[in-house]
Formats: structure tokens, C-alpha cells, sequence
């Protein structure tokens, strides 16, 4: 028997950003399309020439080993969704192939594959029917689905009513229990509890260690990659520039902009390379700087840090998510403090534009951050998945201790932060 359950082979999918949607019309509108289609061609051809297109993968290949754990690492933007999607079978490939032996169970976000309105019973079976699994099969694993779940007192509730950290639970469960060969396993955990995040690797290191079933692992929490994956691939702009041991990958992958920040100085963002995004806006530069009392600056854990941000766009526009992320070393993100959160926004105007924004409190022990930033039109990036512009690390700052204890928080999950947007300063010139 081969030990190989899967091969992905020269891999590319390529969107076109911009240009007309397309829709669904009656049989009389198409056949008269068809017939107008001729004189169209031409004019149809210079539309797509004005389109962008943008490559979200491309030349991925590698081999998916029977019984293995694989880790796919990489920032926002790097493809990580897109490959698990092909693979998932929900998205088709533009070019190359990718092929995979048996069923496969796939957890990409929260209540894929529920439907709202049926019960929690119901859609455990309708999760299996589209899995090719017989109604015996499921009766036999159901009992360990609804007791791992933990939503037996739900179980008849209709799902639109759950918690997303019920959708989980149920999700998950229903992925892993109805055995399928190959398990694909995005993010979507970071929503469960730290008890049950630990519950879920757990069960994924059974079902490979035991059951000798293949398990795709995406996370941005490089301690969770590391204790479960035997081996992980990075990607990149879409391409994976490094594969092999978790430890060697994963160094690579936490080395890429670890740019050190001093306090009042601007740090160029214009040549940074590990981001993402549109561009139509984007960020130029950042500084910080923290309360007076503090040591050269620095912040303390629980006090203030101003953050200013230079801001190119290329029209005038109002941005609904400009937010600013924490992560620590491993990538594990702990604070994000998102104007879309409070319903604020920014208008920015052509040109240069300066924000500045204060996070009252950061709540964190002392030690050594990694500062991002991110910039979106809420509405759609829900529909396309693009923000205009994600750097998912400026630089590194140091959190320094006021006496020998320290008061920080952090306790590797999000902690909540105030903060309040100070002052938007229009047609500014570079630093």
C-alpha cells in the first residue's frame, strides 16, 4: 500500500481583481447573449486587459504522507486559505493539479457546511451524507460526537442560535469522528477556549498516531504547529519558500521582519515585503512611543502606547478597519484594537495622510512584541478576502518592567485593550 495520500503538483489559482460581475440570467437573456457574443469579443477582450490579476498561488507542489501531520505556516494573504480550499474541493485550480486518496473532512470557518435552520442532530447526519458515510456509520460514532461537542443539552437546538464557540465544538467533532482519511484543519480553532483547543489537538494527534490519518494543520500559533506537526511548508506571495522540520521552518518563517523599533523614530515601510493587499492604500511608515515615566519611552505592562502611522491612498476614501495588532514571539496574537470595533472610521485624502492612535492600557508581561498593522473596507474584504494593505510585522518593541514584579496579563490569548483614535492630519509630507 502507498504511503502517499496526496500530491499537489505545479499548483496555481490567479483571480482578476476589478472589471464586471457575473450573473445569473433566464434562458431567453443567455441565448440572446450567445448570439451578441461575436460583436462583444473585441470589446470584451479590452475589459480584460484593464483587469488585475492577482496569481493567490502559484507552482505549489508537494507530496501529503500517509499518517502525517502537515503544517502550513505563512502570514495573512500568503495562500494558506486559497490551497486548503482547492483541496477541500471548494475551489477549482487555475493551473495544475492537485489529488487526494479517500474522503476528506474539512473545518475551514465557523458552520461551513451547516445548515442554520436544521438541528444540531440534523446536521450532524447531513455532514455525513455529504461525506458518502451510510446512516449506520453515523449512528455508531454519534454518541462520541455529541459527548465531544459537549452540546448535548443543544443538540435539538436549531445551529443559527449557537454560539460560535458551540459552531465549533459541533464542527470539529463532526470532522473528526465521521473518519475521514484526510482531515484539513484552518484556523477556525483560535475561536474554541484554551481547553478545548488543547481537547482538539489532542483528538489530531490520535487520529494520526493511531488511526494512521492524514491531518493539513493551518495556524498563526507556532507553539500549537510545533508540538503537533512532523513536518511544515511556508508560504509566501503564494509559493512556498520553505519546507521540511518544523523547528528550522518555523525559524525562517518568525526571522522575516524582525526590525527592532526605537521610540520617535519613523521606520519605512514602503520597501517592507511580508504584506498583503490591494495597495490603493497603504502604509508608508510607523513610529511609536510610549508614556514619559517609562524607560526610554518603552511601555510599561498596563501603560499607554501612541502609535503613529503614515497612510498613502491613492483617492480620497473612508476606511472602516484600521487596526492595530500585538503578537509575541511565537505569533500568537494578543491584542487588536480595530476601529471597526467601536464603529469609527478614517477619511483619508489623495496623498500622504497621518493617524495616530492610542491604546490605553497594554496589558502585557514584560518582554519582546511584534507590532502590525492592517487596513480594510470591512464590507469588502468579507466578499473578496483583499484588504488595501495587512504588514503583519512592522518591528519588534520591548515591554519593560516598572519594578521587579510586574503586573502584565498576558496569558497567550487575546486580552482586552481600550483605545481611541487621537488625530487624522490630511496632506502631511513624508518624514
Amino acid at each position: 500500500m502507498s504511503d502517499v495520500a496526496g500530491q499537489v503538483e505545479s499548483l496555481g489559482k490567479r483571480y482578476r481583481i476589478g472589471g464586471p460581475s457575473e450573473s445569473y440570467g433566464t434562458l431567453r437573456e443567455t441565448m440572446a447573449s450567445m448570439a451578441r457574443r461575436p460583436a462583444r469579443a473585441l470589446r470584451k477582450g479590452r475589459i480584460h486587459q484593464n483587469r488585475e490579476e492577482f496569481w493567490a498561488l502559484k507552482d505549489v507542489s508537494f507530496d501529503l504522507r500517509q499518517g502525517e501531520v502537515l503544517g502550513i505556516i505563512g502570514r495573512n494573504g500568503a495562500g494558506k486559505s486559497t490551497l486548503l480550499k482547492i483541496l477541500s474541493r471548494v475551489t477549482r485550480p487555475t493551473a495544475g493539479r492537485a489529488a487526494v486518496n479517500g474522503r476528506i473532512g474539512s473545518l475551514l470557518e465557523v458552520g461551513t457546511g451547516f445548515h442554520p435552520e436544521l438541528s444540531g442532530r440534523e446536521n450532524i447526519y447531513l455532514n455525513a451524507a455529504i461525506l458518502g458515510m451510510k446512516r449506520r456509520e453515523v449512528r455508531a460514532r454519534f454518541d462520541e460526537i455529541v459527548e465531544f461537542a459537549e452540546i448535548s443539552a443543544f443538540l435539538d437546538t436549531p445551529v443559527k442560535r449557537y454560539s460560535s464557540g458551540m459552531y465549533t465544538r459541533l464542527a470539529f467533532a463532526v470532522a473528526a469522528h465521521l473518519e475521514p482519511q484526510i482531515l484539513i484543519v484552518d484556523e477556525v480553532l483560535a475561536v474554541g477556549d484554551a481547553s478545548f483547543q488543547e481537547k482538539c489537538l489532542g483528538k489530531m494527534r490520535g487520529i494520526s498516531k493511531d488511526e494512521g490519518r492524514t491531518i493539513l494543520f493551518v495556524s498563526h500559533n507556532m507553539d500549537a504547529i510545533q508540538r503537533l506537526c512532523s513536518r511544515c511548508i511556508l508560504l509566501d506571495r503564494g509559493t512556498i519558500v520553505a519546507a521540511g522540520d518544523c523547528r528550522t521552518t518555523i525559524e525562517r518563517y518568525l526571522s522575516v521582519a524582525r526590525q527592532r523599533g526605537r521610540p520617535d523614530e519613523w521606520i519605512d515601510l514602503t520597501s517592507h515585503t511580508g504584506r498583503a493587499g490591494s495597495g490603493e492604500a497603504r502604509f508608508v511608515a510607523v513610529k511609536f512611543r510610549s508614556d514619559q515615566c517609562s524607560v526610554d519611552f518603552q511601555p510599561y505592562p498596563s501603560g499607554p502606547l501612541d502609535v503613529s502611522m503614515l497612510i498613502e491612498s491613492d483617492v480620497a476614501r473612508t476606511v472602516g478597519s484600521l487596526s492595530i495588532t500585538i503578537t509575541d514571539q511565537s505569533g500568537t496574537k494578543l491584542i487588536n484594537a480595530d476601529t471597526v470595533l467601536r464603529n469609527l472610521s478614517i477619511d483619508l485624502q489623495p496623498g500622504l495622510n497621518e493617524v495616530r492612535m492610542r491604546i490605553q492600557e497594554v496589558n502585557l508581561n514584560p518582554g519582546t512584541y511584534r507590532l502590525g498593522l492592517w487596513l480594510a473596507d470591512p464590507i469588502r474584504v468579507h466578499f473578496s478576502d483583499v484588504p488595501f494593505d495587512y504588514v503583519e510585522s512592522t518591528f519588534e518593541f520591548e515591554v519593560v518592567s516598572a519594578d521587579s514584579s510586574g503586573n502584565g496579563l498576558h496569558q497567550g490569548a487575546i486580552v482586552p485593550c481600550e483605545f481611541e483614535l487621537q488625530q487624522v492630519d490630511r496632506g502631511v509630507f513624508a518624514p
